[in-house]
């Protein structure tokens, strides 16, 4: 689960391949190494779409015992943290009737919380990647006259390092990488990955049994947040500018009281129904946001100046003393009680400086 990093570059965007096809691929190769004495170099996999990439080895070692093959993660146009990486599998013969047993291998970490795909202890191998990798032992078993009896370890080169640039340890996933992918691909600069976190964080705190959450746009708005209410590491949602994912989400799954908190501008963009508050995807009303200015009381050449202002933040500054703050906050907080259509979650809306200050609240 990684945090999304640079900006999208201009052109057609390359696509890449997730770490559970690679360590897909890497399972295969090295299965049948173990049965045949040979790698097959590239290897072929067929993933849950139907595509069927080939992937060259990187790394290729073999004994009486086991075979491990190394593949290197390519994400393409992604600004992925793990692309690049080295992902290895490793697969021992197994006992005789145990079918396929997954291990976390260096760089691999171990689930520790509940609410996740996996349950506590296990290995942070997705459902659909184990799927796809006792896909492909079934496969070569079939071929080469395996029993299918294996034990699976994969694998990360400095997967832990990497890790702490991911939200895997606020979801208690500790000592590494997830291996992730429910389709193989990986789709440059996606907003699915990022969302895909946001309900897993979910999912987590309604497991641990939190009763107060926060979704926060930055990590000034979070800073505050946590001098507020001190809240547990895994109440704080990644949301980033993505409140419409987090509270669709929270509509079918609830949680008591949730904390939104994020800076003026974008907490204008949520009051004036934008759920998606990147500065590329939604804009600032300032007309809107000059009405609510007058609605505050101000006088006509404030309300002129923020008609023609150059930013949120010049129509704050010149709003001293009047209660604008207050009322984007209000107007989020409607937006957002809307979306969630109901569901029985407190909303509360911070509105924070650039400096990190309180300017604005609701609920």
């Amino acid at each position: 689960m990684t945090k999304p990093a640079s900006a999208k570059p201009e052109g057609p965007l390359r696509r890449g391949w997730t770490t559970g096809a690679c360590a897909t691929a890497a399972v295969k190769a090295a299965y049948t190494a173990l049965l045949t004495g040979a790698f097959p170099d590239p290897v072929e996999i067929v993933l849950p779409r139907g595509e069927r990439p080939s992937f060259p080895l990187a790394r290729a070692t073999r004994t009486n015992d086991a075979a491990t093959a190394g593949i290197v993660k390519d994400a393409g146009d992604d600004p992925d943290v793990t692309h690049g990486a080295l992902v290895l599998s490793t697969v021992y013969h197994g006992v005789p009737g145990s079918g396929v047993i997954f291990r976390a291998g260096p760089g691999v970490g171990t689930v520790t919380k509940p609410g996740l795909p996996i349950p506590p202890g296990e290995p942070a191998i997705n459902p659909v990647p184990r799927a796809m990798m006792r896909a492909v032992v079934e496969e070569v078993a079939a071929a080469f006259g395996g029993s299918g009896d294996v034990v699976v370890e994969v694998s990360v080169e400095n997967g832990e390092a990497l890790a702490r640039k991911t939200w895997n340890p606020r979801l208690g996933i500790v000592g590494g990488l997830s291996i992730l992918g429910t389709t193989g691909v990986v789709v440059p600069f996606s907003c699915s990955a990022w969302i895909h976190s946001i309900q897993r964080g979910v999912d987590v705190s309604r497991a641990l049994g939190l009763t107060h959450v926060a979704g926060c746009t930055g990590s000034t708005s979070e800073a505050l947040v946590q001098r507020l209410y001190g809240l547990d590491e895994s109440a704080l949602l990644d949301m980033g500018d993505f409140a419409g994912g987090l509270l669709k989400y929270l509509r079918r799954h609830p949680l008591p009281r949730l904390t939104i908190a994020g800076g003026f501008a974008k907490m204008v963009k949520l009051g004036q129904g934008a759920l998606d508050l990147h500065s590329g995807r939604s804009q600032v009303d300032l007309d809107r946001l000059a009405e609510l200015l007058e609605r505050c009381g101000a006088d006509p050449g404030q309300v002129a100046a923020a008609r023609t202002a150059n930013t949120a933040k010049e129509v704050l500054d010149n709003a001293a003393g009047l209660p604008l703050a207050d009322a984007v906050a209000e107007a989020a907080q409607r937006t957002a009680l809307d979306v969630l259509d109901g569901a029985p979650v407190a909303v509360e809306v911070l509105v924070v400086d650039r400096a990190g200050h309180l300017v604005g609240r609701a609920g």
